[in-house]
């Protein structure tokens, strides 16, 4: 079942979260970051209210399986589309089917709302996400480079 989050969903938000960095990052990122950072908008998001931010949780039976933090974003060319923020699942629902569950629901939310695209962001050395959604449907639009220069 997947159900919009409350706030009393907070523990279960930022335990799923802890997930979000078990993978190589880059150098100049820490996993305590990414944890935080990606915690924090999701309950922020939940807190807000907004219609176009919406966080939502998959449990299996009474026990939480995976989140999905989805909202409306607007890219550098103008045009509005919905954009997966966070989609994480438990370690026990790991290829269960609650990843591709979440992400079907996020298409479903976007072309509720008649936007056009589905966007995320994933770091290029976590392979699995990276697999997880090139099967799903989604492919390479744009590349960010980064170099640290500190």
């Amino acid at each position: 079942m997947i159900r919009r989050a409350t706030m009393a969903d907070e523990g279960a938000l930022l335990a799923l979260a802890s997930r979000l960095a078990h993978f190589e990052l880059p150098a100049w990122r820490s996993a305590g970051e990414v944890i935080e950072a990606d915690g924090r908008d999701m309950v922020n998001a939940v807190a807000g209210g907004n219609p176009e931010h919406e966080v939502f949780l998959a449990e299996s039976g009474a026990v939480p399986s995976g989140c999905l933090y989805v909202l409306v974003a607007t890219d550098f060319f103008g045009r509005r589309h919905g954009h997966v923020s966070v989609i994480v699942t438990s370690e026990a629902a790991e290829g269960s089917g609650v990843g591709r569950a979440l992400l079907v629901h996020a298409e479903e939310w976007a072309r509720r709302r008649g936007l056009p695209l589905l966007t995320l962001n994933v770091f290029a050395g976590n392979a699995r996400a990276r697999r997880f959604y090139e099967n799903g449907g989604f492919t390479v639009e744009m590349l960010k480079y980064v170099k640290s220069v500190g």
